[in-house]
């Protein structure tokens, strides 16, 4: 394979899609219309171009994960094309791993601990290998750089261990293939490594202090999945792939295992209601995002994705992410799941949010531009005396204290004394309860809607969550709402905007249609019959300050349409074909001697 020379016509063609789309992967619509505007090509002459850059080796295709019948493609970098070709002897370490290829092995990998063992296991191993290949990358590369620099083999040997050249720093003997020499004692050799990894790198403290191989290899059984995990991911080298595939296996592990560890209390939000929500608050380069219930990362995830996509990459690593996460496992997943992604501007804190809030500007509540979460749905526990040991209640809980029963209320307090006035919104997904019930939570949906702060009310469509069949309802906040959405509520009915779950059969989840309708309906402030409707406070206050969307929008039942022509045709047709069954059965029965 030529890994150098491309004919001029087609190199042109690579930077045309290079400059587009870089290492991100794309479509044969968006290669189709960036070469249509870019180098006026045909499009019967774009498949041609796709087609060349993969026999030359500069162009990745595996089947789109969403529809089987399309590709995804995917560039090899300029300089991993010079790399290629100035040592082709390590072609075989830079292949590049599919989607599909690490699916299937982390298909494999999930079948090998079925439910004996929690799944974070997979997802540590996988972070492990990622940054020791991701080590022994760098070291390579610094190397050759420090060679061409006019260092000794030597030298460049030594200075290629330093620190300063790595994500992390991690000691030699510790790296993945250096463990994997010494599989009799993998474990105690794997916790002495994450031991000394943690003292050298205190951002990964949270995700290697904790695990204790030792203990969890007691039984022979445990000991024996840990070496085939081991050797699993041993079959593939993680250095070169791409942190859209990498960070896509990722969640993929979380979503396998969503069901499973639902029934545990474990909350996985789905990505489309994540999508849907970040689409509707529009985060921008520069502003903040704030998830204080960030769970494994996903709605910060999503926010940095939403930018790198509108805006690209460097604008999106200008977002400021902000999460604050009270399971310290689970905090330890959302660590792991950012960096995989490639993501690296983001502040993640340990920690209670209704009692202790981390983030702080000086003596005062820290202030977001964009806050979005899915807070534990009637967290029980959180009584006015209980919250009331905590920080900032005064500035937090001005609406109110809630019963013990339920602190979506608290959640939602919190959301608005985070916004900034200026450019604060919200959307928070809450259990619909909190849209109607009495006592404490109306006193506070009160004191919220007289002080004009919520713009939209959003129903889902039941069965999308993994732990619940309950739908579910999206709540919309802005700090400084515009002129015209000012005393006014949209109310949208999205119950009948979904589709059959692909993989789970007794789930539902949103479309693409049906997120992109629900975002142009809240973006344009429309209204449609039996869908979405735009009410007065002052309606709302007359409704006894009852926010239930049903209340407001009621789908309108299709009534079929009968094609009166075609019908009485069809009954004509029958009538006769009955009349010709009747004259054969007459006959018979005329043969066998009966008088009819």
């Amino acid at each position: 394979m030529n890994y150098v020379s491309l004919p001029n016509w087609l190199e042109r063609k690579y930077k045309i899609l290079w400059e587009a789309f870089g290492s991100r992967p794309f479509r044969y619509s968006e290669a189709q219309k960036v070469l249509s505007e870019k180098a006026q090509l045909p499009d019967d002459q774009v498949l041609v171009v796709l087609s060349e850059l993969r026999k030359r080796g500069k162009l990745v295709v595996e089947n789109d994960p969403d529809d089987k019948r399309k590709k995804i493609y995917q560039l090899i970098s300029p300089k991993e094309y010079i790399q290629q070709a100035l040592f082709p002897e390590k072609d075989a370490l830079r292949q590049h791993l599919t989607r599909s290829d690490l699916e299937k092995l982390l298909k494999r990998a999930a079948d090998l601990i079925r439910t004996l063992v929690d799944y974070h296991y997979i997802l540590l191993l996988l972070f492990f290998k990622r940054i020791s290949d991701k080590w022994k990358d760098e070291f390579e590369r610094t190397v050759e750089e420090a060679i061409r620099d006019g260092f000794s083999p030597d030298e460049a040997v030594l200075e290629a261990r330093q620190a300063a050249y790595h994500d992390f720093d991690i000691p030699e003997e510790f790296l993945w293939d250096n463990l994997r020499k010494d599989l009799e004692h993998l474990p105690e050799n794997l916790s002495r490594a994450f031991k000394a990894i943690a003292e050298r790198n205190p951002d990964l403290r949270i995700i290697f202090e904790n695990v204790d191989f030792l203990q969890f290899t007691q039984s022979y059984e445990n000991a024996e999945i840990l070496r085939q995990l081991f050797e699993l991911f041993s079959s593939h080298s993680l250095r070169n792939v791409s942190p859209d595939i990498l960070g896509d296996a990722y969640e993929w592990i979380l979503r396998y295992f969503a069901p499973q560890k639902a029934k545990e209390g474990e909350v996985y939000t789905p990505r489309e209601v994540i999508r849907l929500m970040v689409e509707m608050l529009n985060p921008i380069s520069g502003e903040s995002v704030y998830d204080p219930a960030c769970g494994s990362g996903g709605m910060l995830i999503l926010s940095y994705k939403h930018v790198a996509e509108n805006e690209g990459k460097d604008a999106a690593d200008k977002l400021f992410l902000y999460g604050q996460e009270a399971n310290m496992k689970t905090l330890a997943l959302a660590r792991m799941n950012l960096y995989i992604h490639d993501i690296r501007n983001a502040n993640l804190q340990h920690g209670n949010t209704i009692l202790y809030p981390k983030f702080k500007e000086g003596n005062k509540l820290k202030q977001f531009d964009v806050l979005l979460t899915n807070p534990p749905w009637n967290q029980d526990g959180y009584d006015e005396k209980t919250v009331k040991r905590g920080e900032f209640v005064k500035e937090r809980f001005s609406f109110g204290f809630t019963t013990k029963q339920s602190a979506d209320w608290l959640w939602i307090q919190h959301l608005l004394a985070s916004a900034r006035q200026e450019t604060g919104r919200i959307a928070v997904v809450i259990d619909n309860g909190a849209l109607f019930r009495s006592g404490r939570e109306k006193a506070i949906r009160k004191g919220v809607l007289e002080a004009d702060l919520l713009e939209a009310v959003l129903l889902l469509p039941e069965k999308l969550f993994y732990n619940t069949g309950a739908p579910g309802a999206i709540l919309i906040f802005r700090r400084n709402k515009p002129e015209g959405r000012r005393n006014k509520v949209l109310f949208i009915n999205a119950s009948q905007e979904y589709e059959p779950h692909p993989d789970i059969r007794k789930l539902n989840r949103l479309g693409d249609k049906h997120i992109k309708k629900i975002v142009t309906t809240y973006s344009e402030f429309k209204e449609e019959e039996g869908f979405s409707r735009v009410i007065s406070i002052d309606e709302i206050k007359e409704n006894d300050y009852n926010l239930n969307v049903t209340l407001y929008v009621y789908p309108i039942k299709k009534e079929e349409e009968i094609d009166i022509p075609a019908e009485w045709h069809t009954i004509q047709k029958v009538n006769q074909e009955l009349k010709e069954v009747e004259s054969r059965i007459n006959g018979f029965l005329k043969e066998l001697g009966y008088d009819v």
